[in-house]
């Protein structure tokens, strides 16, 4: 899943997909310093979608704001409706 982060949020939370980039929006409040923000992406998902955090993984992206993420033993279909639940959820 193709993701952009914004690192120094004053809130972790998912957003919402931007259709224009095709990505979705996640906000941490780590700073995108020796890979902190990386950490607080993978365990905000995970968080906010209810996996384990061994299942999540950056594939692509480990230095930019614009990421890979890899979900392993999740559906497709499971990962985008629980995504859609966490969106809707304030």
């Amino acid at each position: 899943m193709s993701v952009e982060v914004q690192a120094g949020a004053h809130h972790n939370q998912i957003g919402e997909v931007n259709a224009w980039r095709s990505r979705l929006n996640v906000a941490v409040r780590a700073q995108a310093q020796k890979g902190m923000a990386n950490t607080a992406v993978l365990e905000c998902l995970s968080t906010s979608l209810n996996l384990p955090r061994s299942s999540l993984s950056i594939v692509s992206g480990h230095t930019s704001k614009k990421k890979t993420v890899k979900f392993e033993n999740i559906s497709e279909k499971t990962l985008l409706e629980t995504l859609r639940e966490a969106v809707e959820t304030p």
